[in-house]
């Protein structure tokens, strides 16, 4: 084998598994989940952008949709630039479900911020949802097992996970891809739930960011 050759396969398997690298950073399988479908939601406690200390039984009864987000990640500011997001969010509350949008980005990582920033980003971005929590030590995240942003998650009435996945199966940050066209599943287990059915579709993969913890 010649020098060029042997340069040559080192290359090819520097590419591959920087690629393998990505994959596993924009991508959670259902085996990544920390809690159970149809098992109860983690309790949480976590003070939002306001200042206020939320709760999970704070929304007892309430059907409750938790997001968790990133202002920085292309797959978040594809369906915020595009209004996906906040129409979704506002189907929600129309349904009289609690939205919740969850930071989980710890101190100096990508996507971290205050209180006062959340809530200027929140209006800025004009979301729809019900408040932001702040979980800068992931204590939350790590909770449900949240891997991606968006990750998504639907408890209840009776506080159970019926729902943890992607927001849709358009696994894309390309703006150009409308996410108006994908199969929204968080549209789809809302829709199972108000009409008193099972949740169809249970668990996705979840694409996106990787959540940005404490390392």
């Amino acid at each position: 084998m010649t020098a060029f050759s042997r340069r040559n396969l080192l290359l090819a398997a520097a590419i591959a598994a920087a690629a393998a690298l990505t994959a596993g950073a924009l991508i959670a399988t259902s085996a990544d989940a920390a809690v159970e479908t149809g098992a109860p939601a983690p309790a949480f406690s976590a003070v939002d952008a306001q200042g206020r200390t939320r709760t999970l039984s704070e929304f007892a009864g309430r059907t409750i949709v938790l997001e968790w987000t990133n202002r920085d990640c292309p797959y978040v500011r594809r369906h915020y630039n595009s209004g996906n997001m906040q129409a979704v969010q506002q189907a929600a509350r129309d349904a009289g479900a609690v939205w919740l949008s969850v930071i989980s980005s710890a101190p100096g990582e990508q996507g971290h911020l205050t209180g006062a920033q959340a809530a200027a980003h929140a209006q800025a971005a004009r979301s729809n949802a019900d408040a932001v929590l702040l979980d800068p030590a992931g204590v939350m995240g790590h909770a449900y097992g949240a891997r991606t942003t968006p990750h998504m998650f639907v408890i209840n009435g009776q506080g159970r996970v019926v729902y943890q996945g992607a927001l849709d199966d358009r696994a894309t940050a390309n703006a150009s891809n409308s996410p108006a066209d994908a199969r929204n599943y968080v549209r789809a287990a809302l829709d199972d739930l108000a009409a008193g059915r099972a949740v169809a579709t249970p668990e996705t993969q979840a694409y996106g960011c990787s959540v940005k913890y404490a390392t």
